[in-house]
């Protein structure tokens, strides 16, 4: 039984409930609502499910007076106090007592199958909180009353810490230009060779009329800087032609010179 000096707590309160008297159980199976007289009902009032440490009291009030009809005190769930039937969820069989312990078993439901799956569920929870109470005080006794785990330091035990010795970094490697493509490094043993230029940088002097004409004879030297010879004779390193060229015919030596 519950102990006086606990209080009361409410779980669930329905308004509408029916009360059957049903005959009893000749055999071990279960009960079946069809047995009874669902047309009509012995009695008709409220429901007040409460709770009292860990016992629940399923209490059957008149709806207008609040007088109290029966109760039926549950100590466990599913149990002997509350049982279902097989041939319906709205209705269930109560065993409920008095104040000088006589029982007997009646059976109760509900018009709406929702009033039904709440009373349910009230008890399964209610219960479940029994279950996590107990667990939670056996896991505590075990704990004081087993072995305790001694991490303390033994006489004479020491150790050592290292600080300040962890792995070395990694150096960073060198990031790549924005283009993708890093430099290369030097062959081994050799020097790079200075790029060749591909542009004719050909610086034209001041000179005499002919000067610019030669621009064109020697195209394949790119830095040819022409000295201005201000004597008469312009073309002298070409007045002795070599054996391998052809003599000159005789024409007109205003603007260009044949080799």
């Amino acid at each position: 039984m519950a102990a006086e000096g606990e209080y009361e707590s409410i779980l669930c309160v329905k308004p509408d409930v029916n009360v059957y008297r049903i005959p009893p159980r000749a055999s071990n199976r279960s009960y079946r609502a069809a047995d009874w007289k669902l047309d009509a009902p012995d009695w008709t009032g409220r429901m007040r499910i409460t709770a009292r440490g860990k016992v629940v009291f399923i209490k059957l009030e008149d709806k207008v007076s609040g007088e109290l009809f029966a109760q039926a005190p549950v100590h466990e769930y599913p149990g002997v106090a509350v049982e279902t039937v097989s041939d319906s969820s709205r209705y269930f069989v109560l065993r409920i007592q008095d104040d000088n312990g006589r029982s007997a078993f009646i059976g109760v439901g509900f018009g709406d199958r929702g009033d039904a799956f709440d009373f349910n569920v009230a008890l399964q929870d209610h219960f479940k909180w029994v279950k996590q109470e107990r667990e939670i005080s056996r896991s505590a006794q075990l704990g004081e009353s087993g072995p305790k785990l001694d991490l303390g330091f033994k006489e004479g035990q020491t150790i050592t810490l290292n600080i300040g010795q962890g792995r070395k970094r990694d150096k960073p490697r060198p990031q790549q230009g924005s283009g993708g493509f890093g430099l290369l490094p030097p062959p081994p043993g050799g020097k790079i060779a200075p790029p060749s230029l591909s542009n004719h940088n050909t610086v034209p002097q001041t000179g005499g009329p002919a000067t610019g004409c030669l621009l064109d004879l020697d195209s394949s030297n790119s830095n040819t800087v022409l000295q201005p010879n201000p004597g008469p004779d312009l073309w002298g390193d070409f007045s002795a032609p070599t054996s391998s060229v052809p003599p000159s015919r005789p024409q007109d030596t205003t603007n260009w010179i044949q080799f």
